[in-house]
């Protein structure tokens, strides 16, 4: 902590020749380093406390200026080392601004009694009627809203993490608001009740009221022009620029946001993107993406997903207002012009296309295909996407496309696509569309699945789709596992459990954070008597920590029920077909892939190309603008993890004989 002193005599007379005044120089204090000469034409009033004015500090636009405060009225601040204050047409009250800190060309920067800087703001999330409301806090977890929101049948754990996001709140509760150190602010017209972490960029923003803005050096925020936000909490490494409106809204860790988004009531979670359109009252998990203007996002639970443009949803079936929900579960996908009448669930990573004007529930059908028929009713290929080029970019796009920088990420994601979660619906639904074609009379064309229609034959194409996806899973997992074990030379403890690891034969998806049922379940009673955030904190932690253990029990339990071989007990004979199994499995799937993929260069997609030439330069302009599928990266890389899973294999087998 600096040292303050009080202003000499000479001080105040250099600060007063040079513009200055005070209501009471013997209230203004300052360290060593002040120069008084970086002082002009200020107004000083309340207790205010200067550090060290010398050297110089980057701006907004990385031009760097001299340090300073020229043409500003300060009020009750303590100000850092070297920091700049330029051209504050109001005044900035009740601060504490920290070193390296450019602040230039604003109007009002203030601290209000009490503020609570969006802490503690209630969002009606996902139920526009209320009841599921989540407590803004600036340590806020994906996690921890979704249990606060989704589990109210727990009403103690409710409570519980309700208390200790309130006490949290009284911990932030100040009469004096943070413009942390690093932090640059530029042409801001209003900056009320807001706490600026380190490094922060605010550029050119309308109005910030009541919030924070957290930040880190290595994890730095930018608010952009013309940004208006009230009653939010903005996270490390997020964006929100260019117009954007933002009401009890929570914007989480490398988020961004922009092009004049609306969003009123509603969570943003990590990595999320959401530009031109609206959003009303959503739950968006990590990596949400709405791009389009014309998309209207409402009452909705999203994670993995991607809105189509003229997305939207409404929340009024009946009279009693708009107390309706959707839950799509994660990497689904909307179409153009998309919508759904709530309540509606759709299962993981399915696609929905048309105009839905009856409810459905489809979220034990993963993979799906919805599309509205002209009666507005909903028609499904249940597990159609299964091995489209969509559902493998997603498996690689989304760990690449992590934007949130720094050491702290709150939100636990698991990226797998394929997973206990994901495949435990697939063997569900398997058998499910097997018994309603076994029950149904070959006279009737379609059934009802969940409110979908399915056509007959249909009901048996979903049971091999399914069944194509368990066994690729199942055995690409067990090889992987004991391909380790033959590579060291040691199989007898190769298909060994953790000891703490919990086996649960349904699993869940927490706000983007697949565990067991049964850990999930465990954790309501531990949560339900935390006594911090800490506590919390460390739940969660280890039950992610936990995933691959706890995967592993489930893939033993799953892989005896599907090819009746306990691997306790393998023999390896046993293991070898494993192998065989996994390179028949895998090398379908890939084969698939790479067939879908080629539809991409078939004789429709060349529609378009050759402009004003002959039939001749349609294919050439095509070639020249798409490629051919021969040279497609993408096409390359599948047929080569093809060859390399055939040599693979081989290789393990060879080991294997040897042990």
């Amino acid at each position: 902590m600096a040292t303050y002193k009080n202003l000499t005599d000479d001080q105040i007379k250099t600060l007063t020749d040079q513009g200055c005044s005070a209501l009471d120089w013997k209230n203004i204090q300052v360290a060593d380093g002040f120069n008084p000469v970086r002082a002009r034409n200020t107004h000083f009033s309340g207790n205010v406390k200067i550090g060290s004015l010398s050297g110089n500090v980057a701006g907004v636009h990385g031009i760097e200026k001299t340090s300073g405060i020229y043409n500003a009225n300060i009020h009750n601040c303590t100000i850092g080392d070297n920091s700049r204050i330029a051209n504050v047409g109001v005044h900035i009250a009740n601060y504490n601004i920290g070193s390296n800190v450019c602040i230039e060309n604003v109007g009002t920067i203030q601290t209000n009694p009490n503020a609570t800087f969006g802490n503690g703001t209630e969002v009606e999330v996902l139920n526009e009627g209320g009841g599921r409301e989540v407590i803004l806090f600036d340590q806020l977890s994906v996690q921890y809203a979704y249990m606060t929101c989704l589990y109210r049948y727990r009403p103690q754990l409710t409570a519980n993490l309700n208390k200790i996001a309130l006490d949290y709140v009284e911990t932030v509760r100040s009469d004096q608001g943070t413009i942390a150190d690093g932090a640059k602010i530029s042409t801001a017209t209003e900056i009320i009740d807001v706490n600026v972490g380190p490094a922060a960029v605010i550029n050119a923003a309308s109005s910030l009221v009541n919030g924070t803005i957290l930040s880190a050096p290595d994890a730095s925020t930018l608010i952009g022009p013309k940004v208006v936000a009230k009653d939010f909490i903005i996270a490390e490494s997020a964006e929100v620029t260019d117009g954007a409106v933002l009401a009890h809204t929570f914007v989480g860790q490398g988020a961004q946001m922009g092009k004049q988004y609306s969003a009123e009531n509603s969570l943003f979670f990590a990595n999320c993107e959401a530009f031109h359109g609206e959003a009303c009252s959503i739950f968006a998990g990590p990596y949400t993406v709405t791009h389009h203007k014309s998309t209207l996002l409402i009452a909705g639970l999203f994670s993995f997903y991607n809105a189509g443009s003229g997305t939207n949803q409404s929340n009024h079936m009946y009279k009693l207002g708009p107390v309706h929900e959707g839950k799509l579960a994660r990497g689904t996908k909307t179409g153009s012009f998309s919508y759904m009448m709530w309540p509606c669930s759709v299962g993981p990573f399915g696609v929905v296309l048309g105009k839905h004007t009856s409810t459905f529930n489809t979220s034990e059908y993963p993979f799906s295909h919805h599309e509205a028929r002209a009666d507005g009713k909903c028609t499904m290929i249940p597990g159609l996407n299964l091995t489209t080029v969509g559902t493998v970019r997603d498996g690689a796009k989304w760990p690449n496309r992590d934007r949130r920088k720094g050491k702290i990420k709150r939100d636990l994601i698991s990226f797998d696509v394929f997973s206990p979660y994901t495949v435990g619906k697939m063997i569900r639904a398997s058998e499910s569309l097997k018994k309603i074609y076994d029950n149904t009379d070959k006279s009737i064309e379609e059934v009802s699945v969940g409110g979908a229609l399915v056509r007959r034959p249909i009901l048996r194409t979903g049971q091999k789709f399914y069944r194509a996806g368990i066994h690729m899973y199942l055995t690409e997992k067990v090889f992987s596992h004991i391909e380790k074990a033959v590579e060291a030379g040691d199989i007898s403890h190769a298909f060994a459990n953790a000891p703490t690891a919990v086996y649960s034969q349904d699993w869940v998806d927490v706000g983007g954070q697949l565990m067991p049922h049964d850990r999930l379940f465990n954790a309501f009673e531990a949560l339900e008597k935390a006594a911090n955030l800490e506590e919390c904190t460390k739940i969660l932690n280890d039950i992610h920590a936990a995933y691959a253990d706890d995967e592993w029990v489930w893939i033993k339990h799953a892989y005896k029920d599907v090819f009746g071989t306990d691997l306790d007990n393998a023999t390896k004979q046993d293991i070898a077909n494993v192998a065989d199994e996994y390179l028949k499995a895998r090398g379908k799937f890939l084969r698939l892939v790479v067939g879908d993929a080629e539809k991409e260069f078939d004789e429709l997609s060349h529609s378009g190309f050759g402009q004003d030439g002959s039939p001749q330069d349609i294919d050439k302009d095509f070639t020249e603008v798409r490629g051919t599928y021969q040279d497609n990266k993408f096409v390359k890389e599948m047929q080569q993890k093809l060859a390399d899973l055939e040599k693979t294999v081989a290789e393990f087998k060879t080991k294997l004989e040897k042990l």
